[in-house]
């Protein structure tokens, strides 16, 4: 009988304590956390004149109104086509970025990594080096353990806190919107989004960290259909490491099995091991591999970005496939040219589409009535948006080859005031006299035309008008 437990789905989690390092990617590492952290708390803050009709903040997801602002750039939830635009440019970006160099979307700019980065920074601050935290850690629970604990939570909480507040002011005005928050006078919605907010970064960023990463997220077992042997991502080469031994062994190989490149990983796992679903190619064991090979007079590029492609003619001593090979291949043009394709669709879209948008909706029910002179009459909803962030006055008119009035409900004259950056719906009435052949026929084509007053711009939707032959 197989007394053997079957194997667990899930870890407990063992505590990481990553060591503080510095290199190339480190460095490159603090400055995308500073950029990306840099846009995401700052941008509700800056201002976009508008005109004095229209808000001045220049990114606002304005969902009461039904619009997106991005500086000079308005969507309106007619053009959704946009965002969705930018979401398959987003997803081909992934695509891209993983099949050429793995998942360093996981581990530069992925908003987990950026937090969880931002926190270990601040538990450094606190707590001191890997060392000095692993000691705590085991420590017992004195003064200075629940003061240095109490000290980081705190700071992460006030981190946690200025994350939840700063996703709210993309929302509404930030100014306006932080005065009601610290008033008390802010919506329940406001306060419960940044609670919500607050408690995922604290819990995420402070405590499940790789967590997360792991059993949480999917894109690491999507990222494994993406990538290929011609992928760059981390690794080790082993055919130069081993066997492992001290510098001065006989027959021993470059790595000196100083645990280095597992101490400073935030995923707590061994490079040398092999490719691990765990790797978000971060790079930092690259770092503290190139430093301890320069200090014992050794090659760096123990550990670095290489191709699995690659790993015959490195064995055999050969040099590896330049970097463009394996980068500018089939999979990745393809990529890159539908992501381009797109990103210019969008942009021609954006540059095309005119300030006055105009749609007609025929009442059909019924078809048309015949008024007590016999005249012919049928019924239109116009929708007529004003796209600019001034007021309007248009005049609207109709062209045919047959004899059509137009009559604007509750109107005397054929102008339309349409207020600033709204839209207006408009009943219109289309009238064919009783000796008039649109009448009598079974549909006559006409064009509705709409004319800004002051600019003389124009736009135009093609129609019908039904007669009695119906």
């Amino acid at each position: 009988m197989n007394t053997t437990p079957p194997p667990k789905l899930f870890a407990a989690q063992e505590p990481i304590f990553p060591r503080r390092v510095s290199g190339f990617f480190r460095t490159f590492k603090w400055w995308i956390m500073a950029f990306t952290l840099g846009i995401y708390y700052l941008t509700p803050w800056v201002r976009w004149d508008r005109g004095p009709a229209l808000s001045d903040q220049a990114v606002l997801v304005d969902l009461a109104n039904r619009r997106f602002y991005f500086f000079w750039i308005e969507i309106w939830p007619h053009e959704f086509y946009f965002v969705a635009g930018l979401l398959i440019m987003a997803g081909l970006g992934l695509f891209l970025f993983t099949s050429a160099l793995g998942r360093v979307w996981c581990g530069y700019a992925c908003p987990q990594t950026v937090w969880t980065d931002l926190f270990i920074l601040v538990e450094r601050w606190i707590e001191g080096d890997r060392n000095a935290r692993v000691r705590l850690w085991k420590s017992k629970w004195d003064l200075k353990k629940w003061r240095l604990r109490l000290t980081k939570w705190a700071v992460w909480l006030v981190i946690a806190v200025a994350t939840g507040g700063a996703w709210v002011f993309y929302f509404t005005d930030a100014p306006t919107l932080a005065r009601n928050l610290i008033a008390g006078t802010a919506h329940p919605v406001a306060y419960s989004t940044i609670a919500v907010l607050t408690a995922t970064t604290f819990i995420f960023g402070g405590f499940m960290r790789e967590q997360v990463c792991i059993y949480m997220c999917p894109w690491p077992r999507i990222q494994g259909a993406m990538m290929d042997n011609d992928t760059l991502t981390v690794g080790y080469r082993e055919w130069r490491g081993e066997p492992r031994g001290k510098k001065r062994e006989e027959g021993s190989g470059d790595c000196i099995d100083c645990m280095a490149c597992v101490n400073v990983c935030p995923m707590g796992i061994d490079i040398r091991d092999g490719q691990q679903m765990e790797c978000i190619t971060c790079a930092l064991c690259i770092d503290a591999c190139d430093d301890v090979m320069e200090r014992i007079g050794k090659p760096r590029g123990l550990i670095d970005y290489l191709a699995l492609a690659d790993e015959p003619a490195e064995r055999a001593g050969k040099p590896p496939r330049p970097i463009w090979q394996h980068i500018l291949r089939p999979r990745t043009i393809l990529y890159t040219t539908l992501w381009s394709l797109i990103g210019f669709g969008l942009v021609f879209a954006l540059f095309i589409r005119a300030d006055i948008d105009l749609t007609v909706e025929a009442v059909r029910n019924p078809t048309y009535i015949t008024l007590s002179d016999g005249s012919v009459r049928n019924t239109y909803n116009l929708r007529l948006r004003n796209k600019l962030g001034e007021p309007r006055e248009f005049q609207i008119s109709i062209s045919s080859d047959q004899e059509l009035s137009l009559e604007l409900e509750g109107h005397d004259a054929d102008r339309l005031f349409v207020p600033a950056d709204t839209s207006e719906i408009q009943r219109v009435y289309v009238t064919a006299g009783p000796q008039d052949p649109a009448s009598t026929t079974d549909v006559t084509d006409f064009r509705f035309w709409v004319e800004d007053v002051i600019s003389g711009e124009r736009a135009y939707r093609d129609n019908i008008f039904n007669g009695k032959a119906q």
